[in-house]
């Protein structure tokens, strides 16, 4: 299967990693990054010890050490933990793992672009259930259970959401888990940005019957350099397949970054006060910012993860925007990578300094448009 071009990514990369970059990065999906040092400064500098560390693989399944770690932030076995190159290739292994001749996953729209491409590209159909913006992006058992069909082999939920910043209460996500237990139909739980709220905090599905759980280094906890993510499963089974995939696809992490992965999570109290913090206070300015510009722009506030997706009220389709926002200094990513093309995707957590600043741009540049 050809795949399409990847727009986000393109996006991205074409203003990220220009010369000279980008000024205000504000269609980032991150938080505020790292650096090493700031790393090793954590705690007692324990990553002293990474001279001794030797550069073979490390385990299929992941450190001791690391898993133990994410564990004990969504309070589970170790045992159920398996890390992964990134989100990205568990989403690879996942998707691969249930396709079947005539299965379908069911989906939200909009997605992470790759979801449903990655999808295809095993034969899977796509099902999907809409998150309206009229709603509020609401994400309701109700709502993803519409789409569900005899074909479907699993469902795929993402909270706290990327693009919308949507959540699916904790009420919720157990009546979606139990109904398709009923049906002998699997829950995936998409968890990059967990534990970022922006008002309640909801636990982690990792401890629901027949969930499946996806996180990693790159969304909440501001590391996306570490290319660590991870499966939480209680299925042995599933697990075992996980495992034979990904000797087929990556072997394993680099043992250097999971021994980074394991110092930040005995840390990671900071590392995520620090995302709340710059998140808090960006997502502050960009509310007051919406209400001023009510009029050409709608949106609804993320109740969590470090990004939203406003839309031009005319309808108009906002990549010509983004463009005269690039020119500018200023990156939002185009709606249309989304499939929506009104909408842009905005992000609050990547900028520690220099948001209002942004705005102000930002404010320039639609008075003219």
């Amino acid at each position: 299967m050809k795949v399409p071009p990847f727009k986000l990514d393109a996006w991205l990369a074409a203003h990220e990693f220009a010369t000279p970059p980008i000024r205000y990065n504000l269609a980032s999906s991150t938080g505020p990054l790292w650096t090493l040092g700031e790393l090793m400064k954590l705690g007692a500098g324990d990553l002293r010890a990474l001279e001794d560390l030797k550069l073979s693989y490390a385990p299929p399944e992941g450190s001791k050490l690391l898993r133990e770690r994410i564990a004990a932030l969504h309070g589970v076995d170790p045992d159920h933990v398996q890390i992964m190159t990134g989100a990205s290739e568990a989403l690879i292994a996942l998707t691969c793992h249930f396709a079947a001749p005539g299965a379908s996953i069911v989906l939200p729209r909009p997605a992470y672009p790759a979801l449903p491409v990655l999808a295809r590209a095993w034969g899977m159909q796509v099902r999907e259930y809409e998150l309206r913006p009229q709603h509020g992006f609401a994400q309701t058992a109700e709502g993803v259970l519409a789409a569900v069909e005899a074909s479907t082999r699993v469902v795929f939920v993402n909270t706290p959401h990327n693009p919308t910043g949507s959540i699916m209460p904790a009420n919720e996500q157990r009546k979606l888990a139990e109904i398709l237990a009923a049906r002998g139909i699997p829950l995936i739980v998409d968890e990059v940005y967990h534990p970022l709220y922006h008002g309640a905090t909801v636990a982690s599905a990792a401890k629901l019957p027949n969930t499946i759980v996806l996180g990693d280094f790159a969304k909440a906890l501001s590391l996306p350099g570490l290319r660590i993510g991870w499966v939480i499963d209680a299925d042995a089974q599933r697990r075992q397949a996980l495992l034979d995939l990904r000797s087929y696809f990556t072997i394993s992490c680099s043992p250097l970054s999971e021994a980074i992965g394991a110092h930040v999570l005995a840390h990671s109290a900071q590392v995520l006060g620090r995302l709340q913090a710059v998140s808090g206070a960006n997502l502050a300015l960009l509310t007051k910012f919406m209400h001023q510009h009510r009029e050409a722009l709608g949106w609804t506030p993320p109740a969590g993860g470090t990004t939203c997706f406003p839309w031009l009220r005319d309808g108009r389709d906002a990549r010509p925007l983004c463009e005269l926002l690039a020119k500018d200094g200023v990156l939002v990513a185009p709606g249309d990578c989304f499939d929506m093309p009104a909408h842009f995707r905005i992000g609050v957590g990547a900028l520690a300094s220099g948001y209002q600043d942004a705005l102000d741009i930002f404010r320039a540049v639609l008075a003219g448009f």
